[in-house]
């Protein structure tokens, strides 16, 4: 009886995250390209996001709204490549935003379960079944035919997303590994991540130009009511967006986060027509989303069977952590 207990509650949590995470990444993006229509400084943005993040950790923390440990300099050192790789997502996501379209955006970004069955393929993860397989490779079929239907092809914004894909592929398989062998809770992830990040963040805005004139021109657009709330709709997201993300990922999966990534994808993307200046309907671009939605229910599908069949010990194990 006990243990029935404890497999309901373990996965309550994992629909909990993977939802929670769903609704949060749905709503991000669309705040993220009201934002950028108003405020072009994505990488100022960026470092705001993350000094919010830093502060309200550490008020938590002093005022016992948290739990997260004290951080140290191995966990730090440790942790530095999650850092690095979660920057450069969220700054190529950023940049793809301002040239591509929102459906087009998500498209190509749906190519990153292909990308971690691969990276987890190579490093030993072991192979997954073939519907999972079979159903992934669908997923990335769909974006593929939707792109092409593509009116406003822009290179640089297509070259943008695919790094990101890159970079987003390697942080959540970091950020599993990290949370499953090293015990660290998604707060603690999101307070090393912070701290790591706001120096490599201060010299790449000083590098590229954006300081100071990007923050003269923040300071001149906060008189705009309109802009002051999306500016923190978008500070306070970001902290939501990142708890969720990595909650999902060390409860769940670097996989499971990214299809679900790809099923909200669908609702993001039928929204991504008509707001914000919506976008051009092309034939194509159904029949990708169509298809692309399939892969996403098979895959659904084929981890539940694949759950289903495991034995009671195997899915008790840090293992089940990582299907």
């Amino acid at each position: 009886m006990e243990s029935r207990s404890d497999s309901e509650t373990t996965s309550f949590l994992s629909l909990s995250a993977a939802l929670s995470y769903g609704i949060a990444s749905m709503a991000m993006v669309f705040i993220n390209k009201a934002i950028l229509m108003q405020y072009a400084n994505s990488m100022t943005l960026l470092t705001l996001q993350q000094l919010v993040t830093t502060l309200l950790i550490h008020f938590g923390q002093r005022m016992g709204y948290t739990k997260a440990r004290a951080a140290d300099m191995s966990t730090a050192i440790k942790l530095l490549p999650i850092s690095l790789f979660y920057n450069a997502n969220v700054a190529f996501a950023l940049a793809s935003l301002k040239g591509v379209n929102i459906p087009m955006y998500i498209a190509i970004k749906r190519l990153t379960p292909l990308a971690v069955l691969i990276v987890g393929f190579v490093s030993g993860k072991g192979r997954p079944t073939t519907q999972v397989t079979l159903s992934v490779i669908l997923t990335a079929a769909g974006v593929i035919i939707a792109a092409l239907g593509d009116f406003s092809f822009d290179l640089f914004g297509y070259s943008m997303a695919l790094t990101s894909v890159f970079f987003q592929t390697m942080y959540l398989v970091l950020v599993e590994k990290s949370g499953a062998e090293d015990g660290l809770s998604s707060v603690e992830i999101m307070l090393y991540n912070s701290l790591l990040s706001i120096p490599f963040l201060l010299f790449l805005i000083i590098a590229t130009g954006e300081f100071p004139n990007s923050l003269s021109l923040l300071f001149a657009k906060s008189s705009s009511l309109y802009f002051l709330a999306i500016l923190i709709l978008s500070l306070v997201m970001g902290i939501v967006l990142n708890f969720t993300m990595f909650l999902c990922t060390i409860v769940n999966s670097a996989l499971t986060t990214t299809i679900v990534g790809v099923l909200k994808g669908v609702g993001s993307t039928t929204l991504g027509f008509v707001v914000l200046g919506g976008v051009q309907v092309h034939a194509l671009n159904v029949m990708g989303l169509a298809i692309n939605t399939a892969g996403g229910v098979w895959y659904s599908y084929a981890k539940y069977q694949q759950k289903k069949n495991k034995p009671p010990k195997q899915i008790s194990d840090i293992e089940a952590h990582r299907k």
